[in-house]
């Protein structure tokens, strides 16, 4: 007799040229992610080939009851990690029958920022440093915590090791390998400051690309999570008091940063962040001003700094850089439930286009 185990991993490219394609997308809190799958006759590796399909908006806060129907758009493809074989991952947007994208759908505005001649020219890369928080299901305490109490103070956790200071490694590390077999470009990942919360970062990714890789990371994180029967934050501030918040920290270059004399244009672009810093703060995600309060490696919300190599400032510019006269920075502002779309086009829009 088969063990469901056995079913689960069954490999269909023996039997069929058919494949399984889970299309993701996002639901109408803007954080919720959905999938449902459908089987295709055979391999697909352009998006733009790959049938549109629709879902029931009014179940996901997207749409009215009467008038429900939202449609599916393709746009990048990655190997499924959990079917495996010839199976594929497919992040979508949404839009009206009518063609027209829905006030969630966050990616078509992007596109057109990252379509603009002036930011093609630039090439801008991205590399987004996402924390977030594992939490023991039935209690949304930090995984690791004890029930109702308080492990000891943080110093030990930051990329430690041992069964009283990492909680979670397994999921952690299963995220990882299967990201690296989606196509995701991870760079790394890390147990941070408070216990129970990691980091992985995405990049360097251009473009629009940086938002795709991050929402499909992020989807096989809870994916993964699911397995395991752990709950995944992205709350910016889990546990209130004397721990650190979540962030997801973006690291930008342009072509013209990358080349000799980038540094006078970094120090340009920051200055131009700097003239719309609630502008941006609005857009780097909700519960932030719980997070930046000027303590545990953040800058306060009200105001704007930057500087070399300060975890304290709105952005930082590392040392490296600074040294080599060209180069990146960090915008340490945005919070981890954060879009990464919104705040990666905002960031090329800002520096790029805007012209003060």
């Amino acid at each position: 007799m088969s063990l469901l185990s056995d079913l689960i991993n069954l490999d269909l490219s023996d039997t069929t040229e058919k494949l399984i394609a889970e299309y993701i997308w996002i639901g109408g809190s803007g954080m919720d992610m959905r999938s449902k799958a459908r089987t295709l006759s055979g391999p697909v590796d352009d998006p733009s080939k790959l049938p549109k399909w629709n879902y029931d908006g009014s179940s996901t806060g997207q749409a009215p009851g009467e008038d429900s129907e939202v449609i599916l758009y393709p746009q990048a493809i990655f190997r499924d990690p959990f079917r495996r074989g010839k199976n594929i991952l497919v992040m979508c947007d949404s839009y009206t029958p009518a063609g027209e994208p829905i006030p969630t759908n966050k990616r078509h505005a992007a596109a057109k920022i990252f379509s603009h001649p002036e930011v093609v020219a630039e090439e801008p890369w991205y590399g987004i440093e996402q924390e977030y928080t594992l939490l023991q299901k039935d209690t949304k305490w930090p995984l690791g915590w004890p029930v109702g109490g308080y492990p000891g103070p943080q110093g030990p956790y930051y990329c430690g090791a041992g069964a009283d200071k990492a909680f979670g490694r397994d999921i952690v590390d299963s995220h990882y390998k299967a990201c690296l077999y989606a196509g995701i470009n991870i760079g790394g990942i890390n147990a941070e400051v408070m216990p129970g919360q990691w980091e992985f970062q995405v990049g360097p990714v251009v473009g629009v690309s940086a938002g795709d890789q991050m929402w499909v990371a992020r989807y096989i994180l809870e994916r993964i999570a699911e397995i395991a029967g752990v709950v995944v934050s992205f709350d910016p501030k889990p546990v209130q008091g004397d721990w650190n918040g979540a962030g997801a920290h973006t690291n930008y270059s342009t072509k013209s940063m990358r080349e000799a004399g980038g540094y006078e244009v970094i120090k340009t672009a920051v200055e131009k962040l700097g003239k719309r810093h609630q502008e941006h703060i609005a857009a780097y995600g909700e519960g932030n001003e719980r997070r930046l309060t000027g303590k545990h490696e953040t800058a306060d919300i009200k105001s704007f700094k930057w500087g070399v190599a300060n975890r304290g400032a709105s952005v930082r510019v590392g040392r490296d850089t600074e040294k080599q006269g060209k180069g990146y920075f960090e915008d340490r502002r945005p919070a981890s439930n954060m879009d990464p779309y919104v705040v990666t086009s905002m960031i090329a829009e800002t520096t790029i286009l805007w012209k003060p």
